[in-house]
């Protein structure tokens, strides 16, 4: 594959390493001459000096046969910027941007980038994992169809207990998938499955109708 990667500092620096392991054709894009040329010296002729939100840059570098384009500035914005130019303009088809606040994923994705990777959202997922109070997890994210998959954790003192799934006011977004308990194995969620405390319930949702989703299980 030829890989564009956007921003020369040390997630670049150790993405496009490991890309070149790989065996892929990998281009760096970097403003700063300095940091281009000690990766050229180190890695060899890996590194172009250039503005990688800049049309010009990208049409010099032949981003129209690129494969894929990544970008991980440091900046929210110029990543925005470089991978919607390379996917409108040049027709990258699969465009990866790091994101530093986690408020802009959700705009960025119905902007049309292709992934999203928040490191605060990875470390946050992480903590989730150990808790397991945590109302809900992270599972899986479905970006091409613009879901995820989620758990919510039911609380014993949650005023859902006892109450069947079509009873709750669910977000039109969101499907009940499975439903894992410690007294039975695992089941299909159904319109008469009744919510116990402790049950764990794995779903699917848009990721604006999160929330939604999780208030309607564990009540407000």
């Amino acid at each position: 594959m030829y890989i564009i990667v956007i921003g020369g500092g040390r997630v670049g620096y150790y993405l496009i390493k490991a890309l070149l392991d790989e065996g892929h054709e990998v281009l760096l894009i970097e403003k700063n001459a300095s940091i281009c040329e000690t990766i050229n010296d180190e890695l060899g002729n890996v590194c172009f000096r250039g503005d990688g939100c800049e049309a010009a840059t990208l049409a010099e570098i032949g981003t129209g046969r690129a494969d894929m384009l990544i970008a991980v500035t440091g900046d929210d914005e110029d990543n925005f910027v470089a991978c919607q130019v390379a996917k409108h303009k040049f027709n990258v088809p699969r465009t990866i941007a790091r994101i530093r606040n986690p408020q802009n994923e959700i705009l960025f994705k119905k902007l049309g980038i292709d992934v999203t990777v928040s490191s605060t959202n990875i470390i946050l997922e992480h903590i989730e994992e150990q808790v397991p109070t945590h109302p809900l997890t992270h599972l899986l994210t479905l970006r091409d169809k613009g879901l995820e998959v989620v758990e919510v954790k039911i609380p014993p003192e949650a005023n859902t207990v006892g109450k069947a799934v079509k009873e709750l006011s669910l977000p039109e977004q969101s499907k009940l998938v499975l439903v894992i308990s410690k007294e039975r194995p695992p089941r299909l969620a159904t319109a008469n499955t009744v919510l116990q405390g402790g049950d764990q319930i794995i779903a699917l949702t848009a990721p604006e109708a999160e929330e939604q989703l999780r208030t309607a299980l564990r009540g407000g």
